[in-house]
């Protein structure tokens, strides 16, 4: 059985040869500081270029990839006609949306991410009218398109890979970067107008911009990535309620566009504790949830999720990255991975991946054993 097929019978709630293995999306990567350790621990070449600014993550080159059994790989726009980010000094840019980054540095003086900084380009709106008259960047560029259908097809026809776009249509998140994160969820409480006049704009350039990549490959790809952030550690960032009436809409219309364009899972990534609003995306036609943040408040049990949610959805994570990977032993991170693949696997309808991004510090032997224990453990 081949990795496309591999994903496809996962996916779709049946019980392949093994368990799908990921590594290397815009929200199941690696970053840089992890890429170097965990390539010069196996002794493989070690240049991979960042493929994500602000979180710093690598473009994990064929030799890792092979090495860890990952049955994806992710495809990657191409930069905007005008480039995108304006360089403000050393250590600060603005983003084609005019959010400022400044970046993180460790003691190391290792760049870690970039962090929010200045005053966010919507921080003044005061009506739906001031939305409308912010700029977007232009989602129709062709630039940004430019050879996406030629890696694509190189992949599908030179491999037997499953391919995912590297791009993540984000509605809700997007918005708070734009309007600030304390202004945005004031606004959710007392001003409704204003903030679905700021999602509907989103949800227009976000499903433009699916719109142009479907076009091109939507007959090829396995899955198209949605999310945003909708939990804390111990609770929703929202009520449910606020999230059906006010967010939830939107991110329906852009998920019907996904089902009218191609025949791709839908995947939709939120970090936290989100339990209450799992039917909600099931209901909006969502096939797949990642990372399955087992440390956030109701989402520990997964035997009780896939029990509950394993008809209708796929969980593509699910191990525990703030304590066992990071700070366990390479025998915990054995034994915990086991307790994933007996929790999620069984069915079909579930795919692997560490959880979220891979950070820097984490051991790369945790890494290894990690990923060797599911390719190992994880057979049907």
């Amino acid at each position: 059985m081949d990795s496309r097929q591999r994903l496809e019978i996962a996916l779709n709630h049946q019980e392949p040869d093994r368990v799908p293995i990921d590594l290397g999306g815009v929200v199941t990567g690696i970053t840089v500081g992890a890429n170097e350790a965990l390539t010069a621990y196996l002794g493989l070449p070690g240049n991979s270029p960042v493929v994500d600014r602000v979180q710093q993550l690598a473009r994990p080159n064929e030799a890792l990839l092979d090495r860890l059994c990952v049955d994806t790989r992710y495809v990657y726009l191409s930069p905007p006609q005008n480039g995108g980010d304006i360089e403000l000094s050393d250590d600060l840019y603005q983003d084609e949306f005019g959010v400022q980054r400044k970046a993180a540095i460790n003691e190391e003086g290792r760049l870690l991410y970039y962090d929010f900084t200045g005053e966010p380009p919507l921080a003044h709106a005061e009506t739906a009218a001031d939305i409308a008259r912010y700029t977007w960047p232009d989602p129709h560029d062709a630039a940004r398109y430019e050879g996406l259908v030629e890696r694509v097809r190189q992949v599908v026809e030179t491999t037997n890979k499953a391919v995912i776009v590297n791009v993540i249509a984000s509605i809700f998140e997007l918005s708070w970067y734009l309007r600030g994160y304390t202004q945005f969820y004031i606004d959710l409480a007392t001003d409704p107008a204003l903030i679905d006049a700021l999602l509907s704009a989103t949800r227009e350039y976000q499903m433009a911009q699916v719109e142009e990549i479907l076009h091109r490959v939507g007959k090829y790809v396995s899955v198209v990535l949605t999310g945003s952030d909708l939990g804390t550690q111990r609770a929703p960032s929202l009520s449910p309620t606020v999230y059906r009436r006010l967010v939830w809409p939107h991110y329906r219309q852009l998920w019907d566009l996904i089902k009218r364009k191609t025949n791709a899972k839908i995947f939709y990534h939120s970090c936290g504790s989100i339990y209450p609003m799992i039917s909600y995306l099931v209901e909006g036609g969502v096939d797949i949830l990642h990372p399955i943040q087992v440390k956030a408040a109701n989402m520990e049990d997964r035997k009780r999720l896939k029990e509950e949610f394993g008809r209708d959805l796929t969980f593509w994570g699910g191990f525990d990255q703030q304590e066992v990977l990071a700070f366990g032993t390479v025998e915990q991170v054995r034994e915990e991975a086991k307790r994933l693949l007996d929790d999620f696997m069984p069915g079909g309808g579930y795919v692997f991946v560490s959880g979220h991004n891979i950070q820097t510090g984490v051991p790369p032997e945790n890494v290894l054993a990690l990923y060797d224990t599911i390719h190992e453990y994880g057979r049907y």
